[in-house]
């Protein structure tokens, strides 16, 4: 790959570090792209500013032909969507930083993902029926509250801090979100009462003594817990609760925008209270729901 596009690559990666993308997102998403301009390079596209449309329609014409490596089948459509969400991505990164940026005119039509990865509103009630009172149960509580009740992800959670609970304003804050976007969360009645029992006596239980370093969601040491602590917590609770589903946190924020929607309310609204940039990410909720009918 020519310097111009191994300098892009790197920006790019830089670029969505300090705007505090997911770390998968960093992780991957370079790659992707780096995919993208070698395959330019071999069209003979050697410069950002010879980057078009067509260009981009005549990639993911490529993509939909090319076999995955572990199945010999064609790549699905959610994961050419990440191509896609890769290239808008970077072209957003062109625009604010005043380069040549190109149009990305592709519109992959079709379910986002797999139903069965989304919980029921009877499932949810299992696994808040199987926790225990203790301060491992009021913990779990308050975690099925921040990403079932709040619709957080997975990074804002793990980040949350405990003056982020604003429990005058029945509000928490989000102060490291996607993109560095803040932003207020409205907590439900059962919502705030959850996390309020577990600031006053899970939480309280599980520090002790300890030094208190302000990180919301703690471990018996004390010490803030990171995301795959969470996640096994999850896992535990869904074997407790006989669901036979492959989920993790960022199902829970699938599911309550899933179940918002299954409700009645716009898509508007639960853009906004799930931080959504666009509708674009909002409406595959209703692919989903679609596809559940």
């Amino acid at each position: 790959m020519n310097i111009e596009y191994q300098r892009l690559v790197s920006a790019y990666r830089e670029w969505l570090r300090l705007l505090n993308f997911e770390p998968s997102t960093i992780q991957y998403s370079p790659i992707k792209l780096q995919e993208f301009l070698e395959w330019l390079e071999r069209q003979q596209c050697m410069r950002v500013d010879m980057i078009t449309g067509a260009h981009v329609k005549e990639y993911f014409e490529h993509l939909a032909h090319r076999k995955n490596e572990r199945t010999g089948q064609g790549l699905s459509l959610n994961y050419l969507r990440t191509y896609r969400t890769t290239l808008i991505k970077f072209t957003r990164y062109l625009r604010e930083t005043g380069q040549y940026f190109f149009e990305v005119p592709v519109q992959l039509k079709g379910p986002v993902m797999n139903v069965k990865s989304i919980l029921t509103e009877a499932e949810i009630k299992r696994l808040y029926a199987i926790i225990s009172n203790d301060a491992y149960g009021l913990r779990d509580r308050a975690m099925l509250s921040v990403y079932y009740g709040c619709g957080l992800r997975k990074q804002e959670g793990v980040h949350l801090e405990v003056k982020d609970i604003l429990l005058e304003r029945n509000m928490l804050y989000v102060r490291k979100g996607k993109g560095y976007k803040e932003r207020y969360v409205p907590m439900a009645a059962k919502v705030r009462s959850d996390i309020e029992n577990y600031l006053s006596y899970g939480r309280a239980g599980l520090l002790g003594n300890k030094k208190d370093n302000g990180a919301f969601f703690i471990g018996r040491t004390g010490k803030a817990m990171i995301g795959n602590a969470l996640y096994e917590r999850l896992q535990t609770l869904r074997r407790d609760a006989q669901i036979n589903k492959s989920i993790g946190l960022h199902t829970l924020r699938h599911s309550i925008a899933t179940h918002l929607l299954q409700h009645g309310m716009k898509l508007e609204q639960i853009g906004k209270f799930l931080g959504h940039s666009s509708l674009e990410s909002t409406q595959i909720y209703t692919h989903i729901i679609h596809e559940k009918i």
